[in-house]
Parts: C-alpha cells; sequence; structure tokens
C-alpha cells in the first residue's frame, strides 16, 4: 500500500511540475504579445515551455512560437497534434476539436538577447525621463 500512495504522490508532482511552464493560449482572452512576453519568462524560469490551443487558438500559438523562434529566442523541441471531445454547448452532442502543444526550448543565446533587450528598454526610459 505504501508504495501506491508513493506512486501516485510521485505523479501528482511531476504533473505540477509539467503544468507550470504550460501556457494554454486562448484567441479571444488576451493580445498576441501577452503570451510571447510569457512565453519568455516561461523559458527564463524553467529552460522551456509549452504551448498549448484548441480550434481556432492554434494559429495564434503557431504564432507565438514563430516569433519567438524568428527572433533567436527559441528552438522547437516537440510538436504535438490531436483531437479532443468537447461538448458543443449550442446543440449539446459532442465535437471534435483540434489540439496542438509546441515544445520550445531557449537558444544558446536567449540569456544574452534578454539582456540586452532588457537593456535597451532602461536606455529608452532613461532618455524619456530626462
Amino acid at each position: 500500500m505504501e508504495e501506491i500512495t508513493e506512486g501516485v504522490n510521485n505523479i501528482n508532482l511531476t504533473g505540477d511540475l509539467h503544468k507550470k511552464n504550460r501556457i494554454q493560449v486562448s484567441n479571444t482572452k488576451k493580445p498576441l504579445f501577452f503570451y510571447v512576453n510569457l512565453a519568455k519568462r516561461y523559458m527564463q524560469q524553467h529552460n522551456e515551455v509549452e504551448l498549448s490551443a484548441l480550434g481556432m487558438a492554434i494559429a495564434t500559438v503557431v504564432t507565438v512560437a514563430e516569433i519567438l523562434k524568428n527572433n533567436g529566442l527559441a528552438v522547437e523541441k516537440k510538436i504535438m497534434t490531436s483531437t479532443v471531445d468537447m461538448r458543443d454547448e449550442s446543440r449539446g452532442r459532442p465535437v471534435q476539436k483540434a489540439k496542438i502543444e509546441i515544445l520550445l526550448g531557449k537558444t544558446e543565446n536567449f540569456d544574452e538577447l534578454m539582456a540586452a533587450a532588457a537593456e535597451e528598454r532602461d536606455i529608452v526610459d532613461g532618455e524619456e525621463q530626462s
């Protein structure tokens, strides 16, 4: 019995760790660069970030991933696609929604690029005040 409890506790721990660096993207709630900046912060903290979306929000996730890659901040580690059964509220019947999960990792010069961007912001802020 003790082994089972220990196993369940380990499952919960790894599940919680995995969720800490996952961003579930919606295409209605937040602007695109909210997700870009959040992903940068998650990569700073956890070295990688998982972007996840359903249906119409998939385009937003792909765009966020491409912005991070094109700016030299992220490398693609894994892309997973699937379908998820959901209930259609208007018709009350089950529907399948497309799902994507993109795992991104920091590039070698991620920290350097982030430091340069922070320094640039400080210079701009300093000039505006004088």
